[in-house]
């Protein structure tokens, strides 16, 4: 297994995360999943057989009973793990049961170590923008948790390129944790992400954690053009996590993913997944599987090596258009344009 800075700290993580939303299954979530602690037992063996140092959770998953879980499998072996999780989802009816404010922040961290059994958590993440909240109360909420050893690294999640600037910029103004990484959707099937986050990420030294790399199975090589979905399957039904805009161009994605497998012997979902680990200011990809199979064939990608063809190839069939003004950049800035400019660029010029 490889591991990787996360951002600009000194901390090294695998990269690929165990995510455990499927652990639970309680209320919409059991759309994902329902892994008891059995099976998440068996899974979190799995993973820290294969040498994933990062588990990944949130206070909303299945209402708090994805981190209860967490914590029943990893009594007695906490401190071979770092721990990640998240707030800002509603987890109550009350008026401040949701959000980033200072009482919601402090509240739903003490809840969450509660939950998780554990003193402190690695990586706390804002699982959300809050547009009403002022960023510099939610940073120093985050500091006093910091400073009471609560939280040791600080991070972002779903937010908008300009809103993650704010974000990064008033901790730095106000001495505050200042955030050392994001986690994004990113995948073959929508990058979205290149436009503004994943700059972002390389100006700023933040981490990248991906959330469905897999774009939620439907990158796995089960859904085929003129193909019935698989039985059970989620997608293009009660989940729409991602949405899919364009359903031919998905479909021309599967089809190379296939292809390429093949000539190595390997999954659809495996090259997707390493095709994305290549990717700039990737730290890690956050997998879940709701089998053990799953899980290792997931597993296995850390080790695939694409070809430069075969990357070109990739790139191609899931290209993003230049919007505006992307593509007047590409013409008129081209004699000044920055590493992080030239992640999206650079194909274009």
């Amino acid at each position: 297994m490889e591991y990787r800075a996360l951002g600009r700290s000194g901390l090294m993580v695998s990269v690929l995360t165990m995510g455990t939303m499927t652990f639970g299954g309680k209320g919409g979530f059991a759309a994902v999943g329902a892994t008891d602690v059995a099976e998440a037992r068996r899974q979190v063996d799995q993973c820290l057989d294969a040498g994933v140092n990062l588990i990944d959770t949130a206070d909303v998953y299945s209402t708090g009973e994805s981190e209860r879980i967490v914590g029943e499998v990893l009594k007695g072996r906490r401190d071979d793990v770092l721990v990640a999780t998240k707030v800002r989802m509603p987890m109550g009816p009350g008026p401040n049961d949701a959000g980033l404010s200072r009482q919601h922040v402090i509240a739903g961290c003490e809840a969450s170590l509660r939950r998780l059994g554990t003193d402190h958590i690695d990586l706390y993440q804002l699982h959300e923008w809050d547009g009403v909240t002022p960023l510099q109360e939610t940073f120093e909420a985050l500091d006093l948790l910091v400073r009471a050893g609560k939280v040791r690294y600080v991070g972002l999640s779903n937010y908008a390129g300009w809103q993650l600037m704010k974000a990064v910029g008033t901790a730095v103004l106000h001495g505050l944790p200042r955030p050392v990484s994001q986690q994004i959707y990113y995948s073959l099937q929508a990058r979205d992400a290149e436009y503004e986050l994943i700059p972002a990420a390389v100006d700023q030294h933040l981490g990248v954690l991906v959330w469905s790399p897999l774009a939620g199975g439907l990158l796995s090589g089960k859904y085929r053009r003129g193909q019935q979905a698989p039985a059970g399957s989620r997608h293009l039904s009660d989940w729409d996590e991602p949405p899919v805009y364009d359903q031919d161009k998905l479909y021309d994605t599967v089809e190379l993913l296939v292809e390429i497998g093949a000539g190595h012997g390997v999954s659809a979902a495996q090259v997707a997944l390493a095709y994305i680990l290549g990717r700039p200011a990737v730290t890690s990809l956050v997998i879940g599987a709701r089998t053990g199979d799953q899980l290792a064939d997931n597993l296995a990608a850390a080790d695939l090596v694409l070809s430069d063809e075969e990357r070109r190839r990739l790139d191609e069939v899931s290209a993003v258009n230049l919007l505006y003004p992307y593509w007047h950049q590409a013409k008129t800035a081209r004699d000044r344009l920055s590493p992080a400019d030239l992640t999206l660029l650079g194909p274009h010029l």
